[in-house]
């Protein structure tokens, strides 16, 4: 089965309890929650530098932990997940063409 990223923030979501009105607690679990495993996925990254070898599998597994809090985030402030996308594109294209104008 294929989910689009908004059913999966909805299914993450309900998953996790949470809903558009989160207590200032289960935000801020969360938010260390995504912080938490950005940071294995920078340990990842740090043991390729210093082994010169890649744990894939184990990237692409911390990737989609910190997909499922950021999925989480996204409800708890009431975003829909693909508007995000759509709203960091058209900033990063922003950024891209100033830059290349300057």
């Amino acid at each position: 089965m294929v989910m689009t990223i908004d059913e999966y923030a909805a299914w993450a979501a309900i998953t996790a309890k949470v809903d558009e009105h989160p207590s200032n607690e289960r935000l801020s679990y969360l938010g260390l929650g995504l912080a938490g495993e950005a940071g294995e996925v920078a340990e990842h990254i740090k043991k390729l530098l210093r082994d010169d070898w890649l744990d894939k599998a184990g990237l692409v597994e911390e990737l989609g932990d910190v997909i499922y809090y950021w999925a989480c985030l996204c409800t708890a402030t009431g975003q829909q997940p693909s508007e995000l996308l759509k709203a960091s594109a058209a900033k990063i294209k922003r950024r891209i063409s100033e830059a290349a104008s300057r």
